[in-house]
């Protein structure tokens, strides 16, 4: 049997253009002779659905769609799609979260998903009910039991998740000889390594191939890679489908007989550790393909920026560049009476280096203004972090005037650190309506950069980002001779403090254990708890690591720091 990954993205919501687009894809793996066509989980709708599931409209335009497609499809093949149903028990939620084969017009099988995830970004216990049963499809002398994307995560090690059932277990003891996994599975670095041990686990344990089937492109913060593949019974991966963040249709002819490698017990990868070099060019692909996506499905197709001549506004023009194109981004410059020279300079070669429009606007003029209708209410108070912040909502007001002139969509430039310690203005630089960089490190930032520039040299002999920007300490420059590290513990050791303590929720004692000051530890745990209200109102950030702020961490804002 000749099976098919097709593996697609989805726009949430897109009824009509997601399923034009499975029937086109269906048609096509026809035409290359396949048997099987898989997409990946609730493609018909687009996931995550989130709160629409509430619009009765909704589920019934959905609905419509599965009906229209069981007439739209062509026959002699089966077509596997996800889609959102109606339970018809009478107890528990109204939706179950569905996959199901459409063959020669008719749907002959559907499986409910088991395991609803309410960790991370996930809420899927919110809106769906459970599988309360499995079967198995048989079809061209196979038994296929299908598992949908949580259903076969059941034995990994998911921070405060347990579940009582095993559908990949009861499968296989129904006797199934093929397994498939529709999913629609979000990117960080080391997740393919996670999934392949996993498939190589489970592919083994039932002696029976494995189709892993992953959705591809961005929606909102959440990053699809695709990267399907199949695995075979001895644990090997015979094939991917395609480059990462693509979309593409392949092929697998079973029992397989093509080259494959035996894929050892891989490293996934341990939050802290530097990143490899390929796990930084994937990290490159998937913010440039979220920027991409998240403009064209909201409607955009310019973005700008503020540059400020420093690294993190530096990163984001060059992936802003890369991903809508250098006549679609424009960069401005708005320096005040305490910007650098250096800054200056720097901001204009790196906007001539990616060859995108460029624009100078001082502030001083405007901040003067400000600074003469407030100095009667300031009461002549020292200069301190009020005026800092006037010069910060000062350029906010100015890019989000060019986004409201020319509906041009802002990219906040924000990093992880920054954000986790309230380093950040609101109304000022959270202003936007993406935030790129928001789940990178400072540390991941710099690494990024000079993996950025090893690979330029290496194609082309010279460097996109000048070095100076790499080299030189970072500054918001709103006041004389500022430094990050005035308000700010070294990067280095507060981006480990915080991975241990938002990835791996470790108590201020247990951190301290680590090598670090007791009295640092809960300087930074008591920075980012009061930061949360900031947080709430910045952009969503594209999620590239396990836990992002936003929907992958949910905390209340007004609390006692019971962790001091």
């Amino acid at each position: 049997m000749i099976v098919a990954a097709g593996q697609i993205n989805s726009t949430i919501g897109d009824f009509d253009g997601n399923r034009k687009k499975i029937t086109a894809w269906a048609v096509r793996a026809k035409s290359d002779g396949a048997d099987m066509v898989l997409f990946p989980e609730l493609a018909l709708c687009g996931y995550p659905p989130m709160d629409l599931l509430d619009q009765n409209c909704f589920v019934e335009r959905n609905i419509q769609s599965l009906r229209l497609l069981q007439r739209e499809l062509p026959g002699g093949i089966a077509c596997g799609v996800g889609y959102v149903n109606r339970n018809i028990r009478q107890e528990g939620k109204a939706l179950v979260n569905a996959y199901g084969f459409i063959l020669d017009g008719e749907l002959v099988f559907e499986q409910i998903k088991t395991l609803l995830p309410s960790y991370d970004v996930f809420d899927e216990a919110r809106n769906f009910e459970a599988a309360c049963a499995w079967p198995v499809f048989e079809y061209r002398g196979e038994r296929i039991g299908v598992a949908i994307c949580e259903d076969v995560w059941r034995e990994t090690e998911t921070p405060g998740t347990r579940y009582v059932l095993d559908p990949v277990r009861t499968l296989m003891d129904r006797g199934i000889s093929l397994l498939c996994a529709p999913s629609a599975s979000p990117c960080y670095a080391g997740k393919l390594a996670v999934r392949k041990n996993l498939a190589a686990r489970l592919a083994s344990r039932g002696n029976i191939p494995f189709v892993y089937i992953n959705a591809v492109g961005a929606n909102d913060s959440i990053i699809f890679d695709g990267q399907s593949f199949l695995c075979l019974p001895d644990g090997g991966i015979a094939a991917r489908a395609g480059a990462a963040f693509e979309e593409d249709l392949a092929l697998w002819n079973l029992p397989y007989s093509g080259e494959r490698a035996i894929v050892p017990m891989e490293s996934a990868g341990v939050c802290g550790e530097e990143f490899s070099g390929a796990e930084l060019d994937t990290l490159e692909d998937a913010l440039v393909h979220g920027i991409r996506d998240y403009m064209a499905k909201c409607g955009f197709t310019r973005a700008h920026l503020g540059l400020s001549g420093g690294i993190d506004s530096a990163l984001v023009a060059y992936l802003a560049v890369k991903a809508a194109g250098k006549n679609n981004v424009a960069c401005f410059s708005m320096p005040s009476r305490f910007s650098s020279q250096g800054s200056k300079d720097d901001a204009a070669s790196l906007a001539n280096a990616l060859g995108c429009r460029y624009e100078v606007l001082p502030i001083e003029a405007v901040f003067s203004a400000f600074l003469e209708t407030l100095e009667g209410v300031f009461e002549k108070r020292p200069f301190d972090i009020a005026e800092e912040n006037l010069q910060a909502r000062i350029r906010g007001t100015l890019l989000m005037g060019f986004s409201n002139k020319f509906g041009s969509m802002l990219l906040t430039t924000g990093n992880k650190s920054e954000l986790a310690m309230g380093y950040c203005t609101l109304y000022g630089d959270t202003n936007g309506a993406l935030g790129p960089i928001g789940d990178l490190f400072k540390t991941e930032v710099f690494a990024l950069c000079r993996r950025i520039n090893d690979n330029a040299r290496a194609a082309n002999g010279k460097e996109i980002i000048p070095p100076a920007i790499i080299d030189k300490p970072p500054s918001a420059e709103l006041r004389p001779n500022q430094k990050d590290e005035d308000s700010l513990p070294p990067y280095q050791e507060l981006d480990a403090i915080l991975r241990y303590y938002l990835f791996q929720n470790l108590s201020a004692a247990e951190i301290a254990a680590k090598g670090h000051t007791r009295e640092l530890v809960e300087r930074i745990i008591r920075t980012v708890a009061c930061a949360e209200f900031k947080r709430r109102q910045a952009p969503p950030v594209l999620k590239v690591s396990p836990r992002a702020f936003g929907m992958g961490r949910r905390m209340p804002i007004a609390r006692h720091i019971y962790e001091l």
